[in-house]
């Protein structure tokens, strides 16, 4: 019987010791978990600064190239208006003669729409059986402006039917061309009317009639 007792106070120690062992345990991960949530709300804390952080210069970023486009849409459209304005001057101060005839009156940003349609054309010239429809850009480097000129002969005759049966001749003006464009003004019958030094020089000897 005293042997029995022994082994019961052993065994009651052992599990005892066992029981504080897991406890200790239990603190010891509750620990780590205190630990891990810790670090997961300060990951957390430090991701929705960084995104917050994130999107306000994303947005200051698009807010900034707005502007950008603004100013450049703003510069572009000055130098348009600008190579209009001088273009235009320089025809109603008396640059009339050309296309081989003589022109009375002048128009600028000239609009119309009607029958499904709607067209601007930059500068015309009329006289009793003629007009001549002017595009002007500030620098005409692209061929793609070709086609766009062509149509105005087709617009105008559509939206200004008063004109339907008069000669329409065809400009382009610019400040400055690449030699491709000119090249393709050439072969379409499209007058080259551009600046160089202080005058307005035209090319239209290659000129149609459409």
């Amino acid at each position: 019987m005293e042997h029995t007792g022994i082994n019961s106070a052993q065994n009651y120690d052992g599990v005892l010791a066992s029981l504080k062992e897991t406890g200790k345990r239990l603190a010891e991960i509750a620990e780590q978990q205190k630990e891990t949530d810790r670090q997961m709300k300060e990951t957390d804390r430090i991701l929705t600064e960084k995104f917050a952080e994130t999107d306000r210069q994303m947005k200051e970023t698009d807010h900034r190239m707005k502007e950008l486009q603004k100013t450049v849409g703003g510069i572009t459209n000055n130098q348009g208006s600008f190579a209009e304005e001088y273009f235009y001057n320089s025809f109603e101060k008396g640059q009339k003669n050309f296309f081989g005839e003589k022109f009375d009156e002048i128009e600028k940003n000239l609009k119309s729409r009607g029958q499904g349609l709607k067209d601007e054309y930059d500068i015309v010239l009329y006289n009793h059986a003629s007009v001549a429809i002017i595009e002007v850009k500030y620098k005409a480097h692209h061929q793609s402006d070709i086609p766009k000129v062509l149509k105005k002969a087709e617009t105008f005759r559509i939206l200004f039917p008063n004109y339907k049966d008069y000669k329409i001749f065809l400009g382009l003006a610019s400040m400055s061309f690449y030699p491709e464009l000119e090249q393709a003004c050439i072969e379409n019958g499209i007058a080259i009317i551009k600046q160089v030094g202080d005058t307005v020089v035209i090319t239209d000897k290659h000129l149609k009639e459409f």
